[in-house]
């Protein structure tokens, strides 16, 4: 019931006040403001010869010019230090236990989370052979970031205690 009382109320008079805002004096546009356009070129013969005419010590020169250029990989500057181009060397990874989903190669310099955790279990229970120069040379990751990462990341060691008696749980 309600919408018909507002369509009563938005169709009443609505001829009337559609004339009536058609009919109001439309707003003037802003005068355009003068510009100075060149003119098209003078037909004098004159300059249309020139313009036509070939330089023969010009063209001489310009048939000597040879140019050759290779571009280097485009490097940019940040301010976390070079990002490499799109010229990236990718890496294989050491695959998972995962195969078909983990991923099969990463750009050098990066390692996975399942590489990450692979190399700190195997410097936790072997460091005389899996010193940081191995790995870095393992992973191409820098030797910095590897000494860095031996040393702040450190994995948890999960240990699951038998209960002592069974009425306990």
């Amino acid at each position: 019931m309600g919408a018909k009382v507002t369509r009563a109320f938005r169709n009443f008079n609505l001829e009337s006040r559609a004339t009536r805002e058609i009919s109001k004096e439309k707003p003037r546009s802003a005068p355009r403001h003068p510009v100075a356009r060149p003119g098209p070129l003078p037909d004098d013969p004159e300059i249309q010869e020139e313009i036509r005419r070939k330089d023969d010590k010009l063209l001489a020169l310009l048939k000597e010019v040879y140019v050759d250029s290779r571009d280097p990989p485009v490097q940019v500057k940040d301010e976390g230090g070079i990002i490499p181009s799109k010229q990236q060397e990718y890496r294989l990874t050491k695959l998972g236990h995962l195969r078909d989903q983990d991923i099969p190669s990463i750009p050098k310099g990066k390692i996975s989370v399942v590489e990450v955790l692979t190399l700190l279990n195997n410097h936790k229970l072997s460091p005389q052979t899996w010193t940081a120069e191995k790995i870095a040379k393992e992973y191409s990751i820098d030797l910095k970031e590897v000494t860095s990462l031996l040393e702040f990341f450190i994995p948890f060691a999960v240990e699951i205690f038998p209960p002592k008696d069974r009425k306990v749980l």
